[in-house]
């Protein structure tokens, strides 16, 4: 398994690039988010996931390690393939599509060449916990809180509370308590309501 590639761009395209690496021309499929940040560029060194089926052996780049990590969770849903995560990145930047998966923007993904909406709200239930463990620099883009918070938020909802008005008293509890349990913040919003 390759892990990257360090060559001459001898060609570069918003779809794919060429690095020549020891006389040996790599094709690489890329995102248009990877392909603005070689543009231009002589040479590089690109993250790669390689993609090996009975039919197929392809290699996918990434500038950086925070696409890559968000291109192996999108393959990771069903129905999502390795040219549907590529689309989503060519789309939106690694940071609104994890974004949208945090705060359940299922009009977002939907608005994406190919993800239509049961897609897009497996991609939300199967990558929230997920999302937040990729790293962005030092900081973790999310705690459990969001988690914590859609389920006490449900909750609240089936027993009838308004939506707005809950998200509003939880956001107002959290800020102030970071670390209850459901239960414990469901009880908190009681009071308040």
């Amino acid at each position: 398994m390759y892990d990257y590639i360090k060559g001459e761009i001898k060609e570069i395209s918003p779809t794919h690039i060429i690095l020549d690496n020891n006389g040996i021309g790599y094709f690489i499929n890329i995102s248009i988010n990877t392909y603005s940040k070689f543009s231009g560029k002589e040479s590089g060194l690109i993250l790669i996931h390689e993609l090996i089926r009975e039919d197929t052996h392809q290699l996918y780049g990434f500038f950086d390690k925070k696409e890559r990590d968000l291109f192996l969770l999108l393959i990771s849903v069903s129905g999502v393939g390795a040219n549907t995560a590529r689309v989503m990145l060519s789309s939106l930047s690694p940071d609104e599509i994890k974004s949208a998966i945090l705060q359940n923007n299922v009009n977002l993904l939907k608005s994406i060449k190919g993800i239509g909406a049961k897609t897009a709200e497996r991609i939300i239930i199967d990558l929230r916990d997920k999302v937040g463990k990729i790293e962005d620099g030092d900081q973790i883009i999310v705690s459990l809180d969001n988690t914590i918070k859609q389920e006490a938020l449900s909750a609240l909802v089936m027993l009838g509370f308004p939506k707005a008005k809950v998200d509003k008293f939880l956001n107002e509890i959290l800020k102030d308590n970071t670390d209850l349990t459901v239960e414990n913040l469901i009880k908190e919003a009681l009071k308040r309501i």
